[in-house]
């Protein structure tokens, strides 16, 4: 009776849960639908390649840099494991929205989601939209592990079949039906309280949104300058850009290069960088920087090395700081040493 009363619990949960297991499944699915059946984003050289999307994480990712910068330096791990993402969110997306081995798909929802939260949880010019689809998606997938899926799924159709293998206990486990605790509270507690904490913890530390000052580095660009090296024919230099809107690239319309009292040595106008030499570009990483029609265009988590010719400047020695120029008017220095 006991077992029979637990059952329904359980069926009811998983009814009841319905609507948040149909738009869990469809997020990751059309994730797949997006990338290859509407339009290819998975060729590497096109417009709208996936891995150039991803390579916007890296700036100020949590946890995962390291991975993230090994698979934009490296594009044929890139290409494959953007390939290979894709399938598992269809996958998992899919067989969530039947209703399929739920449980099991309920954990790769968590493990989506805690990629997305960590890798692009700070990305967001308006809402903070990373950060919540990543935290809703883990929380999500925690309700959908609890409950299983009851009425309208596919685990509960074989249920009802009473398949043999809906008996075993790797099925309660992956599957639906009375998920094998003595205890569940205890589970219910402690993963409540760990996704609780993380949400907590990534809020306030993506975008200040527990205490302190507020601060979103979606919404304006900033560009790092590094490694300066100064010879008798040419200035290099590395720009990289760590903030501001992914779907919006830094367009630099000026390079100024100064003596110590601000005087201008040399500058680079809109006409000048439209035209900067491509072999005066060397990237590091899949978001290229790049010459656009009316400036040099700089997108967010791209790294390069830039080289300025010095031979139309007479006192080479003189030249003591670099100033790049935004098309919105931010301005970035950086002495040279």
């Amino acid at each position: 009776m006991k077992h029979t009363s637990d059952s329904r619990s359980y069926d009811l949960a998983g009814l009841y849960t319905l609507s948040l297991r149909l738009v869990i499944g469809w997020t990751y699915f059309s994730a797949f639908w997006r990338r290859l059946v509407l339009e290819n984003k998975l060729i590497p050289d096109e417009a709208g390649y996936i891995g150039e999307k991803f390579n916007h994480f890296l700036p100020n990712a949590l946890g995962i840099k390291p991975i993230i910068e090994y698979l934009v330096t490296h594009p044929d791990a890139l290409e494959t494991s953007m390939i290979t993402f894709t399938l598992i969110e269809a996958i998992v997306g899919l067989f969530i929205i039947l209703g399929l081995f739920t449980r099991l798909m309920s954990i790769g929802i968590f493990g989506l989601a805690m990629g997305i939260l960590l890798g692009s949880g700070w990305i967001g010019t308006t809402c903070l939209d990373e950060w919540q689809i990543g935290v809703l998606g883990i929380a999500g997938g925690f309700v959908l592990f609890l409950t299983g899926s009851g009425n309208f799924s596919l685990d509960h159709y074989f249920i009802k079949k009473n398949k043999k293998f809906t008996h075993k206990k790797w099925f309660l486990w992956l599957g639906s039906g009375v998920l094998p605790l003595p205890n569940p509270k205890i589970l219910v507690l402690a993963g409540s309280v760990f996704i609780f904490g993380l949400t907590l913890y990534t809020n306030q530390y993506f975008h200040g949104g527990v205490w302190g000052t507020l601060h979103n580095k979606s919404v304006k660009p900033k560009i790092e300058i590094s490694n300066v090296l100064l010879t008798q024919s040419d200035l290099t230099f590395e720009v990289y850009r760590t903030q501001g809107a992914d779907v919006y690239g830094s367009f630099l319309i000026g390079i100024d290069l100064l003596d110590k009292n601000g005087t201008i040595l040399k500058s680079l106008d809109i006409r000048d960088l439209s035209k900067f030499p491509k072999e005066n570009i060397r990237n590091h990483y899949v978001a290229k920087v790049k010459p656009g029609k009316h400036s040099l265009i700089i997108p967010l988590g791209a790294k390069a090395d830039l080289t300025v010719s010095l031979n139309d400047i007479r006192m080479k020695g003189e030249v003591h700081t670099i100033k790049l120029t935004d098309i919105s008017g931010i301005e970035w220095t950086a002495e040279i040493k």
